[in-house]
């Protein structure tokens, strides 16, 4: 059952002129409320239970008309004229609360994508075109990521590099086969590449990590396409720092 209280009432209503504010049947009106649309001398209509909270707006002093609402709140099913400071876009015109899973995974992969333009910086400054080239690619798959995600779309890009994700997967499991060299162990004299390389490959397994706390229900996981992109991803940073470390790029 929804509530309607003086506090909803002053955050919707905020820098709007109103004549009619319309609640749906059953809503309970706190006593505060009534008086905050008494006050202003606005009257209070109760709808039909699936009739949507719509304001009507004066245009003039002559005439009136209902207003196109253009945010819809996910949570009560109420709409909004302007959108509210504490929510976001979820998707299309729907508006949840900025903490809401979606919207911090979101985050996530915008603090990823900055990361990838440090280290871009990084090789960039030393004439390391090959290696801003890959991260270049890099900086693109997690774009296509983020369109996948917002627009409810499959992830389709598989490939980093011109390698399927079987071949990121094996590469980067068996570097003394394919690089002729052991594991990185990181170290603080590995050069500033090398170290901000390692410092992507974690940023990719925190968002990971988030994105499976973003989707998992229960025991499914609904996305699994941008799970396994960001798994194949962390495989396609190391092996940037593989790459790196047998002069691949130089």
């Amino acid at each position: 059952m929804e509530v309607l209280t003086e506090g909803a009432l002053r955050t919707a209503l905020k820098n709007t002129k109103l004549s009619k504010y319309k609640v749906r049947k059953g809503t309970i009106i706190t006593p505060s409320a009534r008086q905050f649309l008494k006050e202003k001398n606005i009257e209070l209509i109760i709808g039909e239970e699936n009739h949507i909270n719509q304001q009507i707006y004066n245009q003039n002093d002559s005439e009136k008309s209902v207003s196109k609402p253009s945010y819809l709140c996910a949570y009560c099913g109420d709409y909004y004229e302007q959108k509210l400071e504490h929510m976001t876009h979820l998707q299309g015109n729907k508006l949840v609360y900025k903490d809401h899973p979606r919207i911090k995974f979101r985050g996530k992969l915008d603090s990823l994508q900055a990361k990838i333009l440090e280290v871009q910086f990084m090789a960039s400054r030393i004439k390391a075109e090959k290696l801003v080239t890959d991260l270049e690619e890099v900086l693109q798959f997690v774009r296509n990521m983020v369109r996948a995600e917002v627009l409810e779309e499959n992830l389709s890009q598989t490939k980093l590099f011109g390698l399927e994700e079987q071949e990121l997967r094996t590469l980067s499991h068996n570097p003394s086969l394919y690089f002729k060299i052991a594991h990185i162990t990181p170290t603080y004299d590995m050069g500033e590449i090398l170290v901000g390389l390692n410092s992507l490959r974690t940023a990719v397994r925190e968002t990971e990590i988030g994105g499976i706390k973003t989707f998992r229900k229960h025991e499914v996981i609904e996305r699994q396409d941008i799970i396994q992109a960001l798994n194949r991803l962390s495989s396609a940073v190391y092996i940037m720092m593989l790459r790196w470390q047998t002069r691949f790029y130089k």
